[in-house]
């Protein structure tokens, strides 16, 4: 490999990163990236004029600095795909820092890491809408607000007028409002329960 840089990395919103801070191997680079301002995305490239050796690919990883031994893949640039953007958590001083690690590793090797963590992203997609699908929608929640009322409201209801009309007095809505807004605070998710109709 060479001794010019080979990749470029821009944090969000700091500047570009072209040299690493170290260099394991001929084909390992690991980059510390600076903490000085928060970001929550990277942008790894290869720079103009860099061609990795035929059949391979250029594997990217994330450590933090409390734990740099422990590198999580986040995918992978090379020929036809010159870059990414990733995002990442830790990239604040609180965390005590985050390290990039680029290796240039067989092609096939790489295909293979970027199956597995194409399919653990859909396992937790699957997973995260498997867990929202058990939440109510919006007109459930509003359908059960507005039954709330109504049967609070209906005991306080008369008539009035030459035709009848059928009216709740105003303080008997302030009156639901007021406990609905406590049952509320005390129990945030007593209309996401399934209520008998």
């Amino acid at each position: 490999m060479s001794s010019s840089p080979l990749f470029g990395i821009v944090p969000a919103g700091q500047p570009l990163i072209t040299d690493p801070s170290s260099t394991p191997s001929p084909a390992s680079l690991l980059y510390t990236l600076p903490t000085a301002k928060p970001f929550s995305h990277i942008v790894v490239f290869m720079l103009p004029g860099v061609a990795l050796p035929p059949g391979t690919a250029a594997a990217i990883y994330l450590a933090t600095a409390a734990d740099p031994a422990n590198f999580k893949f986040l995918g992978a640039i090379g020929p036809g795909k010159e870059s990414a953007m990733f995002k990442v958590s830790g990239g604040d001083s609180g965390a005590g820092g985050l390290m990039i690690g680029i290796s240039v590793e067989a092609e096939d090797a790489v295909a293979l890491q970027l199956q597995q963590l194409a399919a653990s992203k859909q396992t937790n997609t699957a997973v995260a809408a498997g867990s929202s699908a058990s939440q109510p929608s919006t007109v459930v929640l509003a359908e059960r607000i507005i039954r709330n009322a109504f049967n609070f409201l209906s005991s306080f209801s008369g008539t009035a007028g030459p035709g009848g009309v059928e009216v709740v007095p105003l303080k008997a809505f302030e009156d639901w409002w007021r406990k609905f807004e406590s049952r509320v605070r005390s129990d945030p998710s007593f209309l996401e329960r399934q209520q008998s109709d």
